[in-house]
Order: structure tokens, then sequence, then C-alpha cells
């Protein structure tokens, strides 16, 4: 904007029609300006490589581009593009000064129908999910296709794309993802291209690669009748002339980020009877873990910026680690699941923590003892009992009919061909003979992860945890000594063992856990590479 302050479209006279406040958003490209009724987005002078808006009439050029491509999906939200004008005050989008940038106009759309809040809020209905997948695959069996297209669906097409995505990620320093980790995921995925050249030829060859959307994802999808899917791809064709399976792969992995991979297997399962499109089996888990590397590359984008406030950028450092270690957990999914795995420990241990960061990486269901126990004895989850031991639903009746009723949760969702974690202290032998049981029946492995830290971090955290209101569990430090008394170590007899030490950080313990689930044969996933999906 040639040097031009921002800071005057925060004010709302500068806008053409009236409107009461002006707020920013900030991506690693935009700045976006909402008004009551309107957003307008203006390009940042970035060069990315990738991207290259430094100039203004590339910024003109893409801001048309931006407005044509996203009328496919949503004709009736994009306005056009306007000037940015020069006043004394400062930038403006009034009066007939000189032209110093352009901004793309669009509607604004409704935010309580977003559809990254709708799922927050627990509003997302299996309906949603199945009319998204509709709209989608209409959209990719109208897509533009053709030879020039086709280009872009080779081999060493993906092989560069990826390439750059991994030097990118590499110049954020602030990532912190172990280096060994993205090594781990770029060898998978580098193992994945060379071992399905064919694969991906017969993608080709069928007419998948098309003119996408290329950024599907959750904040980018309002619930509104039709569904409006916004903010494409438009500032490199490479992004956007690409596998259909890999545009829907966003979508799908953006789910597993938030915890609602329950719904990616209804999305799949309509898009194929929308498209007929079975072929993208094969090519889902390499693609989701693509769009996780890309997704925490741009989040990490984010901290480059001067401009960007720091409270914005500790949330963009931790979204970005979030999507790495979503990549880490898909590689490692492969010849580690199915699988059934039970915590150990006494309260306070950290078992819930390490648990639900294992689960999200892993895609496995957790089953807690202290959700079902106040299920059971319908108390409101935040609401603590502070019982004795053995009293109220402390008993060992009552404890019985918990476990009884996990055991029952658990076989079903393995029943199923799922794979779970369940949550609870596990003290006695007996109980978690009747898990290891189960998973015997299922010809799964067993894992014990049995957790245990300094007895001081176990009472910092037992103290934290009673001033948690939002705390699930009743664990309190005059409990800790009698489970401890109580308390029967396991042994390599009952399954596999996995002794964790939790005072260290949560990476390690998650690293360590998933280095020790190995294959039946004893060779890990690193090494095995892709040679279990490839070409036959």
């Amino acid at each position: 904007m040639n040097g031009m302050p921002l800071d005057s479209l925060l004010n709302p006279d500068v806008y053409p029609e009236p409107t009461e406040c002006v707020r920013l958003l900030q991506t690693h490209v935009s700045y976006i300006f909402i008004t009551d009724n309107f957003v307008y987005k203006i390009k940042k002078p970035v060069d990315f490589g990738f991207l290259n808006f430094t100039t203004i009439d590339r910024r003109r050029f893409f801001c048309d581009e931006e407005v044509r491509l996203n009328r496919r999906l949503c004709p009736d939200i994009y306005l056009g593009v306007v000037e940015v004008r020069e006043s004394a005050a400062g930038a403006t989008f009034v009066g007939d000064g000189k032209v110093i940038d352009y901004a793309v106009m669009m509607k604004r759309l409704p935010a309580e129908l977003m559809l990254d809040r709708m799922l927050a809020e627990d509003r997302v209905t299996e309906a949603h999910i199945r009319e998204i997948a509709r709209v989608i695959g209409a959209f990719h069996l109208n897509a533009e296709h053709g030879e020039k297209i086709d280009a872009y669906g080779s081999v060493a097409n993906i092989r560069s794309i990826s390439e750059d995505n991994f030097r990118q990620v590499g110049e954020i320093n602030t990532f912190p993802l172990d280096k060994a980790d993205l090594d781990s995921i770029r060898n998978w995925i580098d193992s994945f291209i060379a071992a399905n050249g064919a694969l991906f030829a017969a993608r080709v060859s069928g007419g998948f690669i098309r003119d996408c959307d290329g950024d599907i994802h959750l904040e980018n999808i309002c619930m509104t009748s039709p569904v409006c899917i916004f903010d494409c791809i438009e500032f490199n064709e490479r992004f956007r002339y690409i596998d259909t399976a890999a545009d829907i792969a966003f979508f799908v992995m953006d789910l597993d980020f938030h915890g609602k991979g329950i719904f990616s297997h209804i999305f799949i399962d309509e898009y194929i009877r929308q498209t007929g499109d079975t072929g993208i089996i094969r090519l889902l888990d390499f693609y989701r873990v693509n769009r996780a590397v890309v997704r925490g590359k741009v989040e990490g984008l984010r901290l480059l910026d001067p401009h960007i406030p720091v409270t914005e950028k500790l949330a963009a450092a931790e979204k970005a680690a979030r999507y790495l270690r979503l990549a880490r957990g898909y590689v490692a999914r492969e010849g580690r699941l199915p699988a059934l795995i039970i915590t150990c420990g006494l309260t306070g241990s950290g078992k819930s923590f390490v648990a639900a960061a294992l689960a999200f990486e892993l895609g496995m269901q957790v089953l807690s003892s202290d959700e079902v126990r106040k299920e059971l004895a319908d108390i409101p989850p935040g609401k603590h009992c502070i019982a004795g031991y053995d009293e109220e639903i402390y008993t060992p009746a009552f404890n019985e009919a918990v476990y009884q009723e996990l055991r029952e949760r658990c076989g079903n969702i393995l029943q199923a061909g799922g794979s779970v974690i369940v949550d609870a202290t596990f003290r006695r032998k007996m109980d978690r003979s009747f898990f290891g049981n189960l998973a015997g029946l299922r010809g799964i492995p067993f894992y014990i992860l049995q957790m245990d830290c300094p007895e001081a971090l176990a009472r910092q955290r037992l103290d934290e945890r009673g001033h948690d209101p939002s705390a699930v569990s009743d664990g309190r430090w005059e409990i800790y000594f009698r489970q401890r008394d109580e308390f029967e170590a396991p042994d390599g007899g009952e399954g596999r063992v996995i002794a964790i030490d939790t005072s260290r950080s949560l990476d390690d313990n998650i690293r360590e856990i998933i280095g020790a689930m190995e294959n039946a044969d004893g060779t890990r996933i690193a090494d095995k590479g892709a040679a279990a999906v490839s070409e036959p």
C-alpha cells in the first residue's frame, strides 16, 4: 500500500455503507476488515515463493481471480473488487483520491453458521455433513479438467510440492515439533510417492485431477442455504489443480483436528455416493498427512509477520504444532492400529492428559472412568463429589459398576473395528485382565501405559485440579496414599507395559509411547515406509 497506514480503515466513516464498527483480522497473507454487513479483504505485499503479492498489479490480478474462482461455490457472496484510495487521513474506500491498492468485497456471512463454531458448540448433525459432501461432490464432478490440469497430477509435481512444504516448515524456527518427527513424516510421504506411481498415474488418466478449491477446511464453510464454501486458492494454480482426493482430504483432516473424526466417515460415505469415486480411499491417508503439514505451515507463517499481535502468534504457534502432531499421528497409525490401550497409575499421575493427547494423534476414542462414574451417578461432569475413600460413588460396588460399563463400551468399539484408550487408575490386576482378554478375543495388541511422576508433582496437579471447575476427576491428595497402598503394579505377563514418566514433556511422552508400539513382527512403521499401501 505504498507505506500508507491501515489504521484509518478501522474508522467506520471511510466505508461507502453505514456501519457501527469495524473489526480487523489478519492471516499471513491478508488484512480482513469486517463491517456490520460486509467484508473487505486486502492482500499483504508479501512473497512466500508459493505466492507473490508484492506489486499492486499482482494484488489487483489476484483480487479479480479470487472473486472469479470463489463465485463457483459462493456466487452471491463475492461482490467484486473495490479500490483503496489515498486521503489526508490515510487509506479509505470513499472519495476520489489516488488508488493505492485493491480489496475483495464480500457480503458478511453469519458467524453463528460458520462450521467451526457450530462444531465447537455441538450443533452439527449428520445431515449437515452429508449436505457438505453433496455440494463438494457436485462441484468436483463439474470442475474443469483437461491436459493442462492433468500435468499437475504427475508424481514429479506432487513430490516437488511436498519438498517445498518441508523446506518452508524448516525455515520457521519456532516449531516445537522435533526435527526427527518432521523427518519421519517426510520419509513416510517420500516412501508413499515412490511406491505408488501407478496409483497416481491412474488418477490422472481417470480424470480426477481438476480445478478444485484447494483450501476446504472448517473455517471456510458456512452453513447457509445453500452451503457456502469460500476463500479458495486463487494465488497459485499448482495448489488448485489437484486430485479431488486431495481437496476433500483437507476437510477430513480438519474434522480430525477438531476431534470430530466420526463425521469424517459420514462425509466420505456421502461423497462416494455422490461421485462414485471409491478410489479416494487409497489416497486419503496420504493426502491427510500432506494437508496437516500444509495447515501447520500456514499457521507457522503467521509467526513471521511483524504486524500480527503476540497473542495471535501464540495461538498460531499452538495450532501449528497441533497440526504437525496430527501429521505425525497419521503416520504412526499404520501398523499400530487397531489396538486397545489402558492407562494405569495413581491419581495425579497425568493419565488423562497423556491419554487425550495420544488419542488425538492416533485417532482413537477415549473412555474415561471419571466421566462414566459421573454419568452412572447422574452427577454433572464438573460437579465434584468430595466423598471419603470407599464411600458414596467410590464404594467397591460402584467401582465394579464403572469398570463393567467401561468393558461393555470398550467391547462395542472394538467390535465395530475401532481402537480405544481406557483412562482409569487400573490399580488392580483383575481389572486390567478383563481388558486384556477383550483385546485377545479381537486379536489386537494390548498396551498398559504405566504412568508415574514424583509425589510433589502429583500433589501440585491435584491442588490445581481442585480449583478447576471444569475438572471431572475428584482425585485428592489424601486419596493418593490409599491408592498407592493398594496398587498392584503391572508386569509383562499382562500385556505390553509402557512405563511413562509424566514429569517429562508431553511431546516426549507421546513420542515414547508411539515408539514402543511396534508391529507384531517388531518392525516400526518408520522402517516399513509405505509398502503396505503400495500398488500390487
